[in-house]
């Protein structure tokens, strides 16, 4: 297990543009995240050092599963008779079923040591809540989880979970906040989204004393903790004399993604790789940030409480489908992912939910692991590339995260046995509305991306 994390900042094919302060439309000052974050955080957060050391007390909690297995899926490429070596980080052996831990450890920790008593935040499918309710427990602390309310309802035993270890847990839109009421005076069966359960935790944390905030993905302070998978996987794949040609992951905010191949991106421009790595993202048809986006300034949440973040968006106000893969379902996308991707070095693909769940069932039944609906889009990934390889007779090595099982899923996988999964295409002219719509409420915007973003 890694003794220190991997930071992206200094290694950037250019600065990353700074969140922006709506009120006064320069870059925010770090002081004012404080009533949000721990110092520590803030500090992870902007650092220009390539070199993050973990804390012992960190590692000791990820000493209880880490390092992860990486596996050879030799019966996958059996049965797709394929020349390509294909390999996965398996994240799903974490208490809470996920990658999310990685972070939410390091989180709560933080916050532990700075006297907070209680942390707020949102959960899409899950993962991110039963993290942070695991986290939280470990440190004696205690969590607040808005869960968006199409996957509360969808997926009761990840309730059940994070209140076995102590969180409360509520469905977003809720009743606890004023902006979840608005949202609920206007549709009482709203079925939420991340962007609204992003607003209920801050307005949570905002109002209550000795309590901050924790975000589960997008921030770099996040996805510097999940490099634990990708420095990992470096030493394992050493181990058995192979290197990856491609380094795939699914994205709803980019925090498992970045966390496998931030450090193979490091060794390509340092030069220590020993060949050409290609870096793939996928993402839901349903959610399209990536593929239908724009590349912009936008608000990380609904009520439009945070700084404005770059990103690839669909616009603070989009409302996703409610499809499976809860985990996929947000507007935007983390600032240094959106980077990378504008400057060409990410390869983005969207599939619909009835293809992805094809190719998860695909590879249950060759490597016997249930795959979570989120990795399961980067499954569908794999299977397509390993085929095109079985066309050519291309060697290829393909490393892929499987960063969470599908044990919560199973209502997902009935209903695609019984033919019930709409396959979901989030209508262009819907997305261009949500789009149309942050530019005309910010209408100073191109000065911001001018200055910023060289747009």
């Amino acid at each position: 297990m890694p003794k220190s994390w991997y930071n992206i900042l200094p290694d950037l094919p250019k600065p990353l543009p700074p969140p922006i302060d709506p009120s006064t439309r320069t870059p925010v000052d770090p002081r004012k995240l404080e009533r949000i974050f721990p110092k520590e955080l803030i500090k992870q957060e902007l650092s220009p050092e390539r070199w993050i050391p973990i804390p012992e007390e960190v590692r000791d909690v990820l000493r209880l599963w880490r390092p992860t297995p990486l596996y050879r899926a030799v019966l996958l490429e059996k049965a797709l008779k394929t020349p390509a070596r294909i390999y996965y980080k398996y994240e799903g052996v974490s208490p809470p079923g996920s990658h999310k831990p990685n972070t939410a450890v390091a989180q709560a920790y933080y916050n532990m040591k700075e006297g907070v008593e209680r942390l707020t935040t949102e959960t899409g499918a899950g993962q991110w809540g039963s993290a942070l309710s695991f986290a939280t427990n470990m440190f004696g602390m205690k969590c607040t989880v808005y869960m968006v309310r199409a996957s509360y309802n969808q997926k009761p035993a990840r309730k059940m979970l994070m209140h076995s270890w102590g969180a409360e847990v509520y469905p977003s839109p809720s009743d606890r906040t004023n902006f979840g009421r608005a949202m609920l005076s206007k549709d009482p069966n709203h079925p939420g989204s991340l962007g609204i359960a992003i607003s209920e935790a801050l307005e949570d944390c905002v109002t209550h004393d000795n309590t901050r905030y924790s975000l589960g993905s997008v921030l770099n302070h996040v996805l510097m903790h999940q490099t634990v998978q990708g420095l990992e996987a470096l030493e394992q794949l050493k181990q058995v004399g192979d290197y990856p040609d491609v380094v795939a992951g699914c994205v709803g905010g980019g925090s498992s993604f970045s966390g496998l191949f931030w450090p193979f991106y490091y060794e390509v421009v340092s030069k220590k790789a020993p060949k050409k790595v290609k870096f793939v993202a996928t993402e839901p048809t349903a959610c399209p940030t990536m593929t239908k986006g724009i590349y912009t300034y936008d608000f990380g949440d609904t009520a439009k409480m945070t700084p404005l973040l770059p990103m690839y968006t669909l616009g603070s106000d989009f409302i996703p489908p409610p499809i499976h893969a809860g985990g996929l379902r947000y507007h935007g996308d983390a600032p240094t992912l959106c980077l990378l991707l504008h400057e060409g070095w990410i390869e983005p693909h969207a599939y619909d939910q009835v293809s992805v769940f094809q190719a998860a069932v695909q590879f249950a039944r060759a490597e016997g692991f249930l795959p979570g609906p989120e990795p399961a889009h980067t499954i569908r990934y794999v299977i397509d590339e390993a085929l095109r390889c079985k066309q050519t007779g291309e060697e290829k090595v393909i490393l892929f995260n499987l960063c969470g099982h599908g044990a919560f899923d199973l209502h997902a996988y009935e209903e695609f046995f019984e033919g019930k999964l709409p396959p979901w295409y989030y209508p262009e002219d819907e997305i261009k509305k949500s789009i149309d719509r942050l530019k005309e409420e910010l209408k100073w915007l191109p000065e911001v991306e001018k200055q910023f973003l060289g747009l």
